[in-house]
């Protein structure tokens, strides 16, 4: 073996011999990076010494070339343990402070807002005694939304429903009733469908807001009278609030309906009494009840006015029907407590956590 060929396998040998010696000495990821760089990079210690084999002859190539490759790869191996140690040791630090011992942290979970917990309790109580959930646009013409409801563009009840218009024609549904017209104009009776949505008027106070969600239901059949309007309704309040519920009509007004009414129970907070500790209830203001909805018998208008243009079926000689609506934010206002219609669109979440 000539003396150059000597020289260049020693000095391999020394390559691998520095960096066990220097390895411990890399203390982090970036220590040893530099480290990788020093000893194997394209300008390191290794590819400066394989510069030596340019001067060798052919007979000492392929043993200065098979040295080289079996100390490069020792050098990667060594840099390559190391960086497994100091990855398991930055590990075990992490977990220093970890006691397996103590219980875990919750994560925070959401829940559904009031409003739709109290809709969707709602729709399950009517859909129990036997309504079909149906859904249509909250942009609506006016012939759906007003003139087959018994109001024509003269009618004094369109004052009261604060119309947002989007031209002369179309507006934003001002209650769900439009879903019962769709309903006779695509469906012949019998009919007995609920419209749960959202419902748009020009008016914000403490008890109002500009959008707000109704729940308007619709049944039709023969020989549908006012007490089978009353025995639902009675049945609908009781499974919604408690059994012992008192429950009563008043006349009322309705351009959709006649004969129409109100209906009240008796109020949740004093139980009717008016009062709670000898003071006067805040919830029905003394009188013992609270307004919850309004209903009626379907006007036969409205019958004449589907009938022309629809399916057919609905001659008010020959079908009735009753139909209701309630707003969902007053009822969930008096199932859980809530004094101010405005907590519901504060997404205050010290409020909605509350409903989780």
């Amino acid at each position: 073996m000539n003396e150059m060929l000597k020289s260049f396998l020693e000095g391999l040998d020394g390559l691998t011999l520095e960096c066990q010696a220097r390895r411990g000495q890399a203390c982090s990821l970036k220590d040893l990076e530099a480290l990788r760089v020093e000893f194997l990079g394209r300008k390191g210690k290794l590819a400066a010494a394989m510069g030596a084999l340019s001067q060798m002859g052919p007979e000492d190539k392929p043993a200065a070339g098979r040295k080289a490759n079996e100390v490069k790869n020792a050098l990667v191996e060594l840099l390559e343990s190391r960086q497994a140690e100091l990855e398991a040791e930055a590990a075990k630090g992490a977990l220093s402070g970890f006691d397996p011992s103590l219980p875990g942290r919750r994560p925070a979970v959401g829940s559904l807002h009031p409003v739709t917990l109290a809709m969707q309790e709602i729709c399950e109580v009517l859909t129990g005694l036997g309504f079909e959930v149906v859904s249509g646009p909250e942009v609506e013409n006016d012939w759906n939304n007003f003139e087959a409801l018994n109001m024509p563009p003269d009618h004094p009840a369109r004052d009261m429903q604060d119309t947002l218009y989007v031209s002369d024609r179309v507006l934003l549904r001002t209650h769900t009733s439009p879903l019962q017209v769709r309903t006779m104009l695509s469906r012949r009776p019998p009919v007995a469908v609920i419209a749960p949505g959202k419902v748009y008027r020009r008016d914000s106070d403490i008890t109002h807001t500009p959008m707000f969600h109704q729940i308007e239901g619709l049944l039709v059949d023969k020989n549908v009278s006012m007490a089978d309007l009353r025995g639902t309704l009675t049945a609908f309040v009781r499974q919604l609030f408690s059994a012992d519920t008192k429950v009563r009509f008043r006349p009322s007004f309705f351009p959709f309906t006649e004969p129409s009414a109100e209906v009240d129970i008796s109020c949740m907070l004093c139980g009717g009494e008016g009062h709670v500790h000898g003071e006067p209830c805040r919830v029905c203001k003394k009188t013992g009840w609270v307004e919850i909805l309004g209903c009626g018998m379907v006007d036969p208008n409205v019958f004449r006015a589907v009938d022309k243009v629809g399916v057919g079926g609905y001659d008010p000689e020959s079908v009735t029907g009753f139909a209701f609506g309630l707003g969902v934010e007053r009822v969930a206002m008096l199932k859980y407590g809530i004094g101010d219609l405005r907590m519901f669109f504060e997404n205050d979440v010290r409020f909605l956590e509350q409903f989780s």
